[in-house]
């Protein structure tokens, strides 16, 4: 065993006097670091030194053998094949922990040509922020990493050619599968689809999708119940697969709690920002009606943080004078000031959903082809904006 030195001869600059009177030249002194475990061979006369650098990693064979299985077994378990799930579950937490120890990795050329399979997955959502769609994404990253998976995201900003050009160019680079995240999908691909809050009943798509009914109930019965009866609500973008579908549902839960909804008490979101800026502008227009409401109903958590600030500039107190509820509860939804109180939508766990129903998909080609509906719960979450309309609470004038 030898042991070899990398030497950096641009580590160090010494000054050095040339007996001229302000001039000076620079040498250099090699700076050398000890590597260890390297070994070198020679293979025959004359031959160039070879480096090793620790121990051979172990073969799929060589693995199975230390463990007293089969290849096969063993290559199910790592490849996570569906057909692995007759494995005891103790034979495949040995064959995890044996791979960890012996440091085996599965080629991923020899995985991909014998599942026929890229093990690939493309993701495409509106835009990436702190709100909806990183909040999905994280599910979604979470699962595609534990079972092997890379995945390309690309943002479409809503843009409908960007929305239909970005599938053929997954399809191009060879995905296993989509997943689509609040994008308004009509597409029947060669490959499975998973849509997060799409509501467009295509061959081959599920969709993972809010029981929009249950939300609005939650969301206006705790306002009706703290006695308010004057409610402003701002509506999603036109382009947001949820916006149409959740209003509606909102207006029926209005008529069955016998809560008045007043035309000039209605603002949408304009732009595609995922700033709060656009709840604040749609916060003072409803402002500018001369209207008075003691409660507001945003479309997201987003929006309701910038129509707190709104209302605040208007002098208005959140909950005492303007009760507020978001949509959603995003991480930040918990540290406003004060907390949002908000309706759940599990978006993480949608995302989970998404990836987990898209692999099983994959796996099992052609057996589900026909997509479907996976629904989610809402939960209402009473935090710090909300509280009971008073008798001559401040007006809007």
């Amino acid at each position: 065993m030898k042991t070899v030195f990398l030497c950096n001869v641009n580590k160090y600059c010494a000054r050095v006097s040339t007996g001229d009177a302000g001039t000076s030249a620079c040498y250099r002194e090699p700076v050398c670091a000890r590597l260890r475990s390297v070994t070198t061979r020679r293979t025959g006369k004359g031959a160039g030194r070879t480096l090793r650098m620790g121990p051979k990693p172990v073969s799929l064979k060589e693995l199975a053998e230390r463990l007293g299985l089969s290849p096969a077994t063993v290559s199910l378990v790592i490849n996570r094949s569906h057909v692995a799930d007759s494995i005891p579950q103790e034979t495949q937490d040995r064959i995890f922990a044996a791979a960890e120890k012996y440091k085996y990795r599965p080629s991923f050329f020899a995985r991909s040509l014998r599942a026929q399979r890229s093990f690939t997955i493309g993701v495409m959502v509106p835009e990436v922020s702190d709100g909806y769609s990183a909040s999905v994404m994280s599910g979604v990253e979470d699962h595609l990493l534990q079972e092997g998976y890379f995945y390309f995201v690309v943002s479409h900003r809503h843009r409908a050619d960007l929305i239909d050009e970005y599938p053929r160019l997954f399809l191009e680079r060879s995905v296993d599968g989509l997943i689509a995240v609040d994008t308004p999908w009509t597409l029947a691909l060669s490959v499975p689809v998973v849509t997060v809050s799409g509501h467009n009943q295509v061959k081959g798509v599920t969709n993972i999708v809010l029981d929009h009914v249950r939300a609005a109930e939650v969301a206006l019965k705790h306002l009706a119940q703290l006695g308010h009866r004057e409610i402003a609500f701002i509506k999603g973008q036109e382009f947001s697969s949820d916006t149409e579908v959740r209003w509606a549902n909102i207006e029926k839960a209005a008529r069955q709690l016998g809560i008045p909804i007043s035309p000039a008490l209605v603002s949408q979101l304009k732009g595609d920002s995922p700033s709060p800026e656009l709840g604040y502008e749609a916060t003072r227009k409803l402002m500018a009606s001369h209207k008075p409401f003691t409660a507001l109903f945003a479309f997201n958590d987003i929006s309701a943080m910038g129509a707190i600030r709104a209302l605040r500039e208007a002098k208005l107190r959140v909950p005492d004078d303007v009760s507020v509820v978001g949509f959603d509860d995003i991480q930040s939804a918990a540290y406003q000031n004060p907390a949002l109180t908000t309706v759940r939508q599990p978006l993480r766990e949608m995302g989970r959903i998404a990836a987990e129903t898209l692999l099983r998909r994959i796996r099992r080609s052609g057996s589900d082809s026909h997509g479907g509906e996976i629904m989610v719960e809402p939960k209402l979450i009473v935090r710090e904006t909300t509280c009971s309309a008073t008798i001559g609470v401040r007006r809007l004038m």
